[in-house]
């Protein structure tokens, strides 16, 4: 089936509207590059030596900022260097300080364990040794007082005999003084008797 002919017809003034479209946006754009070209021309003239001279001093501050970062990049690293040493150094003779005061705590701990250990054995030995003396004092105290209660028996049994044997002499004596105040009153009555029949007679 063919098309119709206005169709056709539409078509082809279309075809030629874009060409004729196109063939002008190609002399604009061609004008605006030859206006543009112009306007670089009209710029390099005026201030295109400030322009290379501007880009000359921005190449020759960034290649001084690049060296310049570069530098304190390495001072800082130089730095950091030193001071990690620095800080490692420290670290080292802290620890070591510190092993070496354990070290001698450890030594101090042990020696007062030690002599701790050897105060309480002669507090040991010495309680013991007053035990035994104690011991041995009441033993001593206790022979003593059986001693001396023993001497003291035998002093006063002594006594006791030596008393009732003065006391049995002297008993024996008033006996016998008794006796012979009987003989003399007996003596003393005769002679009366006899003292009254010679004076009767």
């Amino acid at each position: 089936m063919n098309p119709p002919e206005e169709y056709i017809n539409h078509n082809s003034f279309k075809v030629e509207q874009e060409g004729s479209n196109s063939a002008i946006n190609d002399m604009q754009f061609s004008n605006g590059i030859s206006e543009s070209r112009n306007l670089e021309k009209v710029r390099e003239i005026l201030v295109g030596n400030q322009i290379r001279d501007m880009e000359k001093r921005f190449t020759r501050l960034e290649e001084r900022l690049i060296q310049e970062f570069g530098n304190v990049r390495d001072e800082n690293k130089k730095r950091l260097d030193s001071l990690e040493n620095y800080v490692r150094q420290e670290v080292d003779s802290l620890t070591q300080r510190l092993k070496t005061e354990q070290k001698e705590r450890d030594s101090q701990v042990r020696a007062v364990a030690e002599e701790n250990k050897n105060i309480t054995i002669a507090l040991e030995n010495r309680l013991s040794q007053f035990d035994e003396h104690s011991t041995n004092s009441q033993r001593e105290l206790h022979e003593q007082i059986l001693n001396q209660s023993k001497s003291l028996q035998d002093d006063i049994q002594k006594k006791s005999q030596e008393i009732l044997a003065l006391l049995e002499r002297e008993v024996q004596e008033l006996r016998r003084e008794k006796t012979d105040r009987s003989n003399l009153a007996a003596m003393f009555t005769e002679l009366a008797v006899r003292l009254n029949a010679e004076n009767k007679s």
